[in-house]
């Protein structure tokens, strides 16, 4: 019996940047409220590197897992959630330091100070 003709297992690796992906798309959730800078920072790295990953897998789909597809999907959303909420909060600080930044030169003791 020729054992040459049946086809070979194809060994399947997990993408390299998946568990990194999620990891950090947890942490832009959970960072957002450090001013926004952190959470961003988180989301957007994340982001850049589920880009990679899905461009290695739509080249050969074949050759990586599922379960690390499904984790740079999962950390993709989550990247997306931690971005945009970090950019809502950081926004949000910008308002609100802007308008305590007027209140505070609209006050009596304010034209003390610039006499």
């Amino acid at each position: 019996m020729d054992m040459n003709n049946q086809p070979q297992p194809v060994m399947q690796k997990s993408l390299p940047n998946a568990t990194a992906v999620l990891v950090l798309g947890i942490c832009s959730i959970v960072f957002f409220c450090f001013y926004g800078i952190i959470g961003l920072t988180c989301g957007i790295i994340a982001l850049v590197l589920a880009s990679k990953d899905k461009n290695r897998y739509n080249a050969d789909p074949a050759g990586w897992t599922e379960a690390s597809l499904k984790n740079l999907n999962a950390g993709k959303v989550c990247a997306i959630i931690g971005t945009v909420l970090s950019s809502l909060f950081l926004v949000y600080v910008v308002i609100v330091l802007a308008f305590v930044g007027t209140v505070l030169t609209h006050l009596p003791w304010s034209d003390i100070a610039n006499t």
